[in-house]
């Protein structure tokens, strides 16, 4: 569950980035739009040439680098590249070991043992262990760390919720440092997918150490911020970006060949692309829309590749006269999704009438095939959305009080919300008033509650629609919406046990259909990621999941 997926990735450029100078293709995404190929017809050279330095442009800054908390999507970058966990992923999107070199699932599909590599290091040399883990795992599972995941722990393994709560001993936790390389999990239920949840940044160990001494500053200084990935921290710029080098102590050092890579935090979309066009940056994850086809038909460095990922507004349900279905069904009528994309995003993307993304197949057919619409239509249904909104008490928006829509600060985010409050106002007759504010206000506001419509989105965490079913769970960390439906809960619960991926997809569908009818947010597009990078790169990927890897890229100018 991914990593909130921000709309300057997932909105004016529907960012799902894409293979550096060559395609990605991972297996389960499909009825997408058809990614671009990688414009260039020579390939850069695999062999190291000049300085093995990259600057790459991040179009905002995270509100935290803490693997064991943040569920930001602007953290992902840095955390990927200077942390790695029991498993990751390759340029096809495919799960491959990391730090656990192989594992072994009991009969029942319960227990799950990790035997990790021999002579594991943090990036201060000092030894990795199972033990490690266990005590990373504990730290999510503190109330006081305050974990954005804990429910991917709360949720599966026996007795995490206890633990969380205090019920419960460590001893009585099923997470166990059987020695120091081999690391058991013990499931309440058999889950087919907790090898993909394992991929996720809140399963990566962190440094006992460096945390007591450092407390909640540990990730505020680059001495302090001691990982195990291929790259440590050099420097940390607040507001500014942040210093990556080449950690002699990764297991796999020997292919790692960039010496630096830098991420700079360039907010503004304009700016951002004038630093690469002259040639100050090697990349950049956000450029104006307006200059889409531009690029794309310059052979810009251009790459683009199908996201599993969803583009969607929050509606506040337990808010009034947001907790009226009937409202929020009035809101989703009223928006023209296709004249987003095709002004604001130059086509590139489809429309979304849910917030469950298409992508994920079951004996080679998408699940989401043939779902309901929900009465929606990639065009206005104006007539039925006011006819909605004056069943629900407000005819022709008479007494709706003023709409609250927020944002965060972004130029093409900030395009979308000024479409959408245009058509809301126009088909509704409501008053709509636009706030934005940067991305740490706007999500502490966001998760608080303190919100009537706000810009959202969610690009899975990993490749089962499980990663997008909590988002609207009752008491779930990541239901920031206020929906809530026992009959759905149920459904999620039973999807979370089933191990016949048939009945699996069966039962996801239900749930959707329940949380999709009752308008539980309102859903915009799915579409594709895209992101520009000098030809001289090879070697960097990005999976569906909006992971981009640079442990592989290598410099040919």
């Amino acid at each position: 569950m991914k990593k909130l997926i921000s709309l300057a990735l997932a909105g004016a450029l529907i960012l799902s980035l894409a293979a550096c100078g060559a395609n990605n293709n991972p297996g389960n995404i499909n009825d997408q739009p058809t990614p671009d190929p990688t414009p260039s017809a020579e390939q850069p050279s695999s062999e190291p040439s000049g300085a093995q330095e990259l600057t790459i442009v991040l179009g905002n800054e995270p509100d935290g680098i803490d693997p064991g908390i943040t569920n930001n999507s602007f953290a992902k970058y840095v955390i990927v590249g200077c942390f790695e966990g029991l498993v990751t992923y390759d340029e096809t999107g495919t799960l491959i070991p990391g730090n656990a070199e192989s594992w072994d699932i009991s009969e029942d599909g319960t227990v799950y043992t990790f035997h990790l590599r021999e002579g594991l290091k943090w990036s201060d040399g000092s030894p990795l262990t199972a033990e490690d883990y266990v005590y990373a795992y504990q730290r999510v599972l503190t109330p006081s760390t305050t974990a954005q995941y804990v429910s991917m722990f709360t949720d599966y393994i026996v007795n995490a919720k206890e633990f969380y709560d205090g019920t419960a001993t460590a001893d009585e936790l099923g997470i166990k440092a059987l020695d120091e390389t081999t690391l058991e999990i013990t499931l309440m239920n058999p889950a087919a997918f907790f090898i993909d949840l394992a991929s996720m940044w809140c399963f990566d160990p962190v440094q006992k150490a460096t945390i007591e001494a450092n407390g909640d500053r540990w990730t505020t200084s680059a001495d302090t911020y001691v990982g195990n990935g291929p790259f440590k921290m050099s420097a940390i710029n607040m507001g500014e970006g942040y210093v990556l080098e080449k950690n002699e102590n990764y297991w796999d050092a020997d292919n790692v060949t960039l010496d630096k890579l830098t991420f700079r935090i360039i907010t503004d979309t304009a700016t951002a692309l004038t630093a690469y066009e002259s040639g100050e940056v090697d990349g950049t994850l956000t450029y104006p829309t307006a200059d889409y086809s531009r690029l794309k038909a310059n052979d810009s460095g251009f790459n683009s590749v199908a996201s599993y990922s969803s583009t969607y507004y929050n509606i506040n349900c337990a808010k009034a006269p947001y907790n009226n279905p009937l409202v929020r069904k009035a809101l989703n009528l009223a928006i023209d999704r296709q004249a987003i994309i095709d002004s604001v995003l130059q086509g590139r993307a489809t429309p979304a009438f849910s917030y469950l993304a298409p992508g994920y197949s079951v004996d080679g057919k998408d699940i989401t095939e043939g779902r309901s619409d929900n009465e929606l239509t990639a065009s206005a249904n104006v007539e039925a959305a006011q006819a909605a909104l004056a069943e629900a008490g407000y005819p022709n928006g008479e007494g709706f009080p003023t709409l609250q829509l927020s944002y965060y600060s972004n130029d093409n985010v900030k395009l979308i919300a000024e479409a959408i409050a245009e058509m809301l106002q126009t088909n509704l007759g409501i008053t709509v008033s636009i706030s934005s504010s940067d991305w740490a206000v706007f999500y502490d506001d966001v998760q608080a509650g303190n919100y009537e419509v706000a810009a959202m989105g969610w690009g899975a965490d990993y490749q089962h629609p499980m990663t997008f079913l909590p988002l609207f769970k009752t008491g779930d960390s990541s239901n920031n919406s206020g929906y809530s439906n026992s009959e759905y809960d149920s459904l999620v619960e039973q999807v979370m046990a089933e191990t016949d991926p048939a009945q699996a997809a069966d039962l996801i569908m239900q749930a959707e259909a329940i949380a999709a009818g009752d308008y539980c947010c309102l859903p915009l597009y799915y579409g594709v990621t895209t992101y520009l990078v000098k030809d001289y790169v090879s070697g960097c990927y990005m999976t569906s999941l909006d992971f981009i890897y640079f442990h592989h890229a290598v410099v040919n100018k």
